[in-house]
């Protein structure tokens, strides 16, 4: 692990932020990562601009995008511009890295489908080389760092998105690949595949995974660690519940921003148990939350939706928090390992 201090003028204080090595790549990546998928939304275009050179000043250096985020339906909420008068998460993001592309490594990716057309979703050839091109263009860049397929794709067999891959790494238009919600035995098949094949193969996955939601330890993670590919979890504070109980007063919260449902009676007990732990240990909820993530093992970084500079700062600080043996072990007893 590796540290570095520096000035923020957005806080006026040191700030310690630790960096991880993404995979077996040596490329260095900030332990917090940036999300996006609801740039344009919550924050609006404006105050995403903001987001991230905040992000930057404070030595977050990974970005997470794609191209299905920030203008689909999905992300609608009350109050916000609708989906088709919303700008993609990676134009805003392209705009806001201007004159400090060089500081950032960007890992977007592609497969859902992005417009009416059969062929507008997906892992073939045809789409993912589109994708990248549009991509390119919205992020006002000529590489992306990191590339993920979004989902598996059951119509494409792997070895063809590999080749794809593959051939754009050559190009120079992608530097890495990794795969996002994918099962830990395509995760080896594509391993696998990519050695028999000389191709580049896959030195992340991205997956949800928190102190409430831990079914990734189960196959994924013990074949992450073997393998050494990186674990990026999203939603690593369950929607905000691990990061402060006031999500709990707030109109819409957890996977209610995407559509989805609210929090549990046994998630909350969950959170209200971590939170009590916090206190007494002098840090907050999203400290120890992230903590405990950050020490799992094959976690290189964790992606949080920041919806404001305020949260994002709080989040951050969470990079230098040091858990000892006693806490993780009290914070892992709080909820039970995945069967």
């Amino acid at each position: 692990m590796f540290h570095v201090q520096k000035k923020s003028p957005t806080t006026a204080r040191e700030v310690l932020m630790r960096y991880s090595i993404l995979g077996r790549t040596g490329l260095k990546v900030s332990r917090i990562c940036l999300g996006t998928a609801t740039f344009g939304v919550a924050p609006d275009a404006r105050e995403a601009g903001r987001l991230v050179g905040a992000a930057l000043d404070l030595g977050i250096n990974f970005i997470d995008t794609a191209d299905s985020y920030g203008n689909m339906p999905v992300f609608d909420r009350p109050g916000a511009p609708a989906a088709a008068d919303r700008e993609p998460a990676e134009q805003i993001l392209g705009r806001a890295l201007r004159g400090r592309r060089d500081e950032a490594v960007i890992a977007t990716k592609s497969q859902v489908h992005v417009g009416p057309g059969i062929n507008d979703g997906g892992l073939s050839r045809r789409h993912i080389i589109r994708q990248v091109e549009a991509s390119l263009r919205r992020l006002g860049t000529d590489y992306i760092d990191l590339y993920y397929a979004h989902n598996p794709d059951p119509d494409t067999p792997l070895e063809q998105t590999l080749g794809a891959y593959d051939d754009l790494i050559r190009q120079g238009k992608i530097r890495y690949i990794g795969l996002s919600n994918h099962p830990a035995w395509q995760l080896v098949q594509a391993l696998w595949l990519a050695d028999d094949r000389r191709y580049c193969g896959p030195v992340a996955t991205q997956v949800k995974y928190n102190l409430i939601d831990r079914k990734t330890e189960r196959e994924l993670a013990p074949a992450c660690e073997e393998f050494r590919v990186s674990i990026i979890p999203y939603a690593p504070l369950h929607g905000g519940l691990l990061a402060d109980l006031r999500v709990l007063d707030r109109g819409i919260s957890g996977d209610q921003r995407f559509a989805g449902s609210g929090f549990t009676s046994g998630e909350i007990k969950t959170a209200r148990e971590l939170d009590r732990l916090s206190r007494e240990w002098g840090l907050a909820l999203n400290q120890s939350s992230l903590a405990w993530l950050l020490s799992r093992p094959a976690v290189a970084s964790a992606i949080v939706g920041a919806e404001s500079v305020k949260e994002l700062r709080a989040n951050a600080s969470a990079a230098d928090v040091d858990l000892d043996k006693d806490q993780l072990a009290a914070i892992t007893a709080l909820t039970g390992a995945p069967a």
